[in-house]
C-alpha cells in the first residue's frame, strides 16, 4: 500500500492530511490523484460511497491552484447543499497550510446576497447545487469562463434529481478547454451520456467493480405484514442496544411520521428532510455527528451530505424507487475499514425487488427471523450488565455516601442485590415485551410453498410430520420450534414447511431422522398447554391438493414460515412471559392475530 508522500503532493497539503489523521490513500484516492496531477485528461471515477472520493479530486486541485489569481479556478458541482458543505469543509481542512486559497460553497436556503458579497472578494474554488450554480450564472455574479477545472460529483445523482437541464446550462458556459472530472458510485446510462456529451477521450478509472456495494457490508432482509413495518423496525433497534444507525423513508411525509413515532416511543431519534429549514437541518445533522442522536430517519437526498464513519447499521424502511439508491444508502454504513449492516424490511410481495440489487451488489440478502421479545430482552439485559461492569467509581466522591447505603441494604445479600438493581433498568423493557407475539407469525409467512430464495420446500429430504396441537392451544411456528428442539432428536436438524392450524399442525424434518423424531416424542412423554403431544407421519401433501390420507390435511387453514435450523437440542420457545398472546388479545403494539377466524368444514 503506497502513501500520500509517494502520490506526489507538497509538504503543506501531506502536513494537513496528517493532522487531520490520514495515513494512507484509500483505492480510489491512489489512482485519481496521481493522474489528475501529471494529466490535463477528462477522468471519469467509479468508487462505491466512503471511499474518499472527495480527497481523490480536491487535492489533485489545490496542488495546482494559482493562489495569487483570485479568479475562480474551479467548480465543483453537488447534488444537494449537505453535500455542498461538507465538500467545501473538507477542502478547507485540506488547504490549512496553504495561504490564499479560498472555497465557498454556494447552495439553495441561504442568502444569495451574502454569496455574492463573498464571490466578488474572490475565491478560487466554489462548490455548488446545480440550481444555486445557475442562479448565479443568470445574474453574472458567477463566472466560469476561465476554470480549468470542473468536477461532477455524484453524478448519478444529480440526474436522479432531474438537474439535467441544470447541467446543461453550467456546462455551456464553461471553456472548451479544461479537465472534467466525473465521479459516481453508480454507473446509469444517463450519466454516460453526460460522459459522451460533455467529456474528451476520458479515462476510466474505478475502485471495484462499478455499481458494486462495499465489501465491508453484510445485507439482511425482513419479511413482515405491512401493519407490522413500524413494530418490526423497533425490534431491529431494540436487539441491537448500541445501534447508530440511518433509517431511508422513500418521501418527507414517511420519514417525518417514522420519527415521530420513535420519539414517542422514548428513542433518541431526529428526522432530516428537504421541509426542514437550512438552519434545522444543520442542528440535526450536527446532532447526529456528535452521537446526541442514535437514529436518524432520513429521505435519500438529504442524507447525502452526511459524513459519518461509525454507522454500525443502515435500515431501509421502504426500498428505495430506484435501484442504485440502495448502493447510495448501504454506502453509509461499512465505511474506513469497519464492518456494517444494511437491512431491507420488506413484505412478501416486495421481496421480488431484492434480486435486481443482488445481481448490482454482486451480493445476496441473508433472510433474518424478525427479534423476539426474548432475545431483545437478554441482548439489552447484557448490555446493561456490560454498562455496570465498565463504570468507573469515583471513590472520593461516593465513600461519604457508603455508610448511609449500606445500611439501607442490610439484610439484603449479593445474589438478591444484583437482581433488584438489574430490574431498576430491566423491568421497563421486560413489561413491555411480556406476551409480545412472534412477528415472523404474519399473513406474508404463511400459505407459501417456496423458501426465501424461490426453491420449493416439499422436496424428497424432508419427512412430513402430524402433530395434534395447534392455535387453540396457542402454538404458532416458534414455539413448535422450540417444542422439537426440546426433544434433542438431533443437533442442527433441518425443520422445513410448518402449518398451524386450529386443532392440529403439520411439520417437516429432514428424513434421515423420521424414526429418531417418532421415537423421541413417544419416550419424553410430550406435554404442551395440558396437552399430551401427540405426532405420526403424514404423506407430503401434492401440488394442487393435500397429500396422505389425513382427513385433517384436507381442511389446512394457514402456514408458518419456511426451512429452519434446529438448534441441536437446547430449548428454542419463548421462556415464560414471552410466549404469544392468544390470537383474540392485544399485543404489545396494539395489534391482533385476526387471521385464524374459523372456516366453515
Amino acid at each position: 500500500m503506497s502513501t500520500f508522500n509517494e502520490l506526489g503532493l507538497s509538504q503543506n497539503v501531506l502536513k494537513a492530511l496528517t493532522d487531520l489523521g490520514y495515513e494512507n490513500p484509500t483505492e480510489i484516492q491512489e489512482k485519481a490523484i496521481p493522474q489528475v496531477l501529471t494529466s490535463d485528461q477528462d477522468l471519469k471515477a467509479f468508487a462505491q460511497t466512503g471511499t474518499g472520493k472527495t480527497a481523490a479530486f480536491s487535492l489533485p486541485i489545490l496542488e495546482q491552484i494559482n493562489s495569487e489569481d483570485s479568479n475562480t479556478q474551479a467548480i465543483i458541482l453537488s447534488p444537494t447543499r449537505e453535500l455542498a458543505i461538507q465538500i467545501a469543509k473538507n477542502i478547507d481542512e485540506f488547504s490549512k497550510y496553504l495561504k490564499g486559497v479560498k472555497t465557498l460553497a454556494v447552495y439553495g436556503g441561504s442568502s444569495i446576497e451574502d454569496q455574492i458579497k463573498k464571490l466578488k472578494k474572490g475565491v478560487q474554488i466554489i462548490v455548488g447545487t446545480p440550481g444555486r450554480t445557475v442562479d448565479l450564472i443568470n445574474r453574472k455574479q458567477l463566472k466560469l469562463s476561465n476554470i480549468k477545472w470542473l468536477v461532477l460529483d455524484e453524478a448519478d445523482e444529480m440526474l436522479n434529481m432531474g438537474f439535467k437541464d441544470e447541467l446543461d446550462k453550467i456546462l455551456e458556459v464553461t471553456p472548451k478547454h479544461k479537465q472534467t472530472l466525473l465521479f459516481s458510485a453508480t454507473f446509469p446510462k444517463e450519466v454516460e451520456s453526460i460522459a459522451r456529451n460533455y467529456m474528451n477521450n476520458a479515462l476510466e478509472i474505478s475502485a471495484g467493480k462499478k455499481n458494486k456495494g462495499s465489501d465491508q457490508v453484510s445485507h439482511q432482509y425482513y419479511v413482515v405484514s405491512e401493519r407490522n413495518r413500524y413494530a418490526a423496525l423497533k425490534r431491529i433497534a431494540d436487539v441491537n442496544p448500541d445501534i447508530y444507525s440511518i433509517i431511508f423513508c422513500r418521501t418527507r411525509r414517511e420519514t417525518q411520521e417514522v420519527a415521530d413515532k420513535l420519539i414517542k416511543d422514548g428513542y433518541n431519534a431526529d428526522a432530516l428532510h428537504g421541509d426542514l429549514s437550512q438552519a434545522q437541518r444543520d442542528s440535526v445533522m450536527q446532532k447526529f455527528r456528535k452521537k446526541h442522536l442514535q437514529i436518524l430517519v432520513a429521505t435519500d437526498v438529504a442524507a447525502r451530505g452526511l459524513d459519518v464513519n461509525d454507522l454500525t447499521h443502515v435500515i431501509n424502511h421502504k426500498l428505495p424507487d430506484q435501484i442504485e439508491n440502495y448502493t447510495h444508502r448501504s454506502g453509509r454504513t461499512g465505511r474506513a475499514g469497519k464492518e456494517g449492516i444494511s437491512i431491507a424490511i420488506v413484505t412478501g410481495r416486495e421481496k421480488g425487488k431484492l434480486r435486481p440489487i443482488e445481481r448490482i451488489l454482486g451480493k445476496q440478502f441473508v433472510s433474518t427471523p424478525i427479534p423476539t421479545g426474548k432475545e431483545i430482552c437478554q441482548n439489552q439485559l447484557l448490555k446493561l450488565i456490560d454498562k455496570v461492569h465498565d463504570i468507573e467509581i469515583n471513590e472520593a466522591e461516593i465513600n461519604d455516601f457508603l455508610p448511609s447505603i449500606y445500611e439501607k441494604l442490610e439484610g439484603l445479600d449479593r445474589e438478591e442485590l444484583i437482581k433488584r438493581f438489574v430490574s431498576l433498568e430491566f423491568n421497563t423493557f421486560l413489561s413491555y415485551y411480556q406476551n409480545a407475539p412472534d412477528l415472523n407469525d404474519s399473513d406474508q409467512m404463511r400459505g407459501r410453498d417456496s423458501d426465501s430464495r424461490g426453491k420449493r420446500r416439499d422436496d424428497e429430504n424432508m419427512t412430513r410430520f402430524f402433530i395434534n396441537i395447534g392455535r387453540k392451544d396457542k402454538l404458532n411456528p416458534a414455539r413448535l420450534i422450540g417444542l422439537i428442539n426440546e426433544q434433542q432428536i438431533a443437533k442442527n436438524i433441518e425443520i422445513g414447511q410448518i402449518e398451524i392450524l386450529d386443532t392440529f399442525s403439520f411439520f417437516e424434518l429432514d428424513k434421515n431422522y423420521k424414526d429418531e423424531t417418532i421415537a423421541s416424542f413417544q419416550e419424553n412423554d410430550v406435554d404442551f398447554e395440558g396437552r399430551n403431544v401427540n405426532v405420526e407421519i403424514t404423506e407430503k401433501k401434492r401440488s394442487g391438493r393435500s397429500g396422505g390420507g389425513r382427513s385433517r390435511d384436507k381442511n389446512r387453514k394457514d402456514s408458518g414460515s419456511g426451512r429452519r435450523r434446529s438448534s441441536g437440542g437446547k430449548p428454542g420457545s419463548d421462556f415464560k412471559g414471552f410466549g404469544r398472546k392468544r390470537p383474540d388479545s392485544k399485543s404489545a403494539f396494539g395489534s391482533s392475530d385476526k387471521s385464524s377466524k374459523r372456516r366453515k368444514r
